[in-house]
Order: C-alpha cells, then sequence, then structure tokens
C-alpha cells in the first residue's frame, strides 16, 4: 500500500472517529439533575440534604443560606432523599452547632447522614423512578417550620406541577402543636409527634389507608396547604410527577400568608 494511500485511509478514519464523537457528544443525556435551592425568607437558613438509603450522596450535606441567595448542586438521575431548611441556629463555645428548628443533631453545619429532628417541612424527591419518572412531594407528615415551594424546570413529561405549602403556620398553629421561641411561634408539630397516639401515627392497629384516616390536626395542615402530605396516606393530592426536568426548592416563597384563623375556622367546619 502506497504512503499517499495510507495517509488518505488514516485521515479519514481520523475523521469517522471525530464526527462520532462529536455525535455521541451533543446526543448523549447528562446523566444528573440539578437542585437549586432559594432562601427567600427574611432570615437566614441552614438547608439540610439526606440521601436514602443504598442511593449515591449529593453533598454538601448542610449548608448556610443567606437571605435573597441561592445554592445550586448536581444531583445524579437515580437519587432519593430529603431536603429541608433549617432555623435559628447558632454555635456554642464549644463549637457545637444546633438549631431550635429541624436540627439534624450532627452537632455541625452539615448534616453528614442525619435527618431532619420533626418538626420539619421536607421536599421529598425520588429521581428516575417508575417508568423513568421523578416523583417528588412535599410532606407536612413529621410537622412544620418553613413555607416551601417546589418547582419542576424544563421538564419533558409527567405533569411537572409545582407543589409545596405557601402557609405561615407557625402563630395559627394549634396551642397544643405549638413550638414557640418566647412568645414567637416558630415550628408546628404533628398530630402523631405531639401525642404519639397510633391513630394519629397511622401506626399499630391504625397502619392501612382504610383504618387510618386524617384527624383534625392532619385537616389543618391540608386546609392550609391542599398539596402537601398531611398525614401518611395522603397520596393522591399530594405526590408529582415530571421527567427531565430540573427543580427548584424556595424558602418562604412570595407571597406566603399567615394561617392565624385557620384553626378556628376548621373547628368551626366539624361543628356544622
Amino acid at each position: 500500500m502506497s504512503n499517499h494511500l495510507i495517509h488518505t485511509f488514516l485521515r479519514m478514519l481520523g475523521l469517522f472517529l471525530i464526527f462520532n464523537f462529536l455525535t455521541f457528544f451533543f446526543t448523549t443525556k447528562v446523566d444528573s439533575t440539578s437542585f437549586r435551592i432559594v432562601n427567600q425568607c427574611r432570615y437566614t437558613v441552614w438547608p439540610g440534604i439526606l440521601t436514602g438509603a443504598d442511593r449515591p450522596v449529593i453533598n454538601p450535606t448542610g449548608f448556610a443560606l443567606k437571605p435573597g441567595k441561592s445554592k445550586t448542586i448536581p444531583a445524579p438521575n437515580s437519587w432519593s432523599g430529603r431536603i429541608w431548611g433549617r432555623t435559628l441556629c447558632s454555635t456554642d463555645r464549644t463549637g457545637k452547632f444546633a438549631c431550635l428548628t429541624a436540627d439534624c443533631g450532627s452537632g455541625k453545619v452539615e448534616c453528614l447522614g442525619s435527618g431532619a429532628i420533626p418538626p420539619a417541612s421536607l421536599a421529598e424527591f425520588t429521581l428516575n423512578g417508575d417508568s423513568g419518572l421523578d416523583f417528588y412531594d412535599v410532606s407536612l407528615v413529621d410537622g412544620y417550620n418553613l413555607p416551601m415551594l417546589v418547582v419542576a424546570k424544563g421538564g419533558k413529561s409527567g405533569g411537572c406541577a409545582s407543589t409545596g405549602c405557601l402557609a405561615d403556620l407557625n402563630n395559627g398553629c394549634p396551642i397544643e402543636l405549638r413550638v414557640s421561641s418566647g412568645k414567637r411561634g416558630v415550628a408546628c408539630k404533628s398530630a402523631c409527634e405531639a401525642f404519639g397516639d397510633p391513630m394519629f401515627c397511622c401506626s399499630e392497629g391504625f397502619n392501612t389507608p382504610d383504618t387510618c384516616r386524617p384527624s383534625v390536626y392532619a385537616q389543618y395542615f391540608k386546609h392550609a396547604c391542599p398539596r402537601s402530605y398531611s398525614y401518611a396516606y395522603d397520596d393522591k393530592t399530594s405526590t408529582f410527577t415530571c421527567r427531565g426536568a430540573d427543580y427548584m426548592i424556595i424558602f418562604c416563597p412570595k407571597p406566603h400568608t399567615r394561617y392565624q384563623l385557620i384553626h378556628l375556622l376548621l373547628m368551626l367546619s366539624y361543628m356544622f
């Protein structure tokens, strides 16, 4: 084979390899999803992140987010876990970090594999689940501490609706569920945490959809935040799906509303 033919063959082979590389580069889907966590509160929030069992961990697992700031975190598309906001946090003289609401108990800003101590508003995700869909919700099953909104951006199918709780429930929280700092309500417990009754916890003899019904306390959360989970079997109106989206998790989304009177109105509705 002449040098000219060898040179021509190598040149064509090189062009072929370059073409295939560019085709792969531009047509292959990037195997990740992004979470943009936004703080619209008038105070600092310390987001916490917990990855589900046997799933790839995303980092950081906790950080400070000042008012008006945001942070974008990439996650593999098989990720599953929870994202929440901690409030009223500080570091003591020994260097131990702790928060008055939704603390993860790690003693540090990062949660390091620990979940939120109730009460806490939770954004829950399972990416690339059944039929390739992402499943997500905002849960108040473990109580409430912050208004929160989840927004799917750029989704290709699956509904991709926004969900969350826009209401500020802390000051309107029933007194028997309220967590206070001084005279100010800072969080609202679930009835399960407050009373430990299996009827409220959907446990023991109440561990099926037929036997565990929404209590008056679950209805308090549901009336204020109709798209959020209010008790364990609140799936039909509270779980959302999307395919191929990135997600915004917004603390204190605007406008958020105070619900001092909702408990009274709910109690009245049960009387008539």
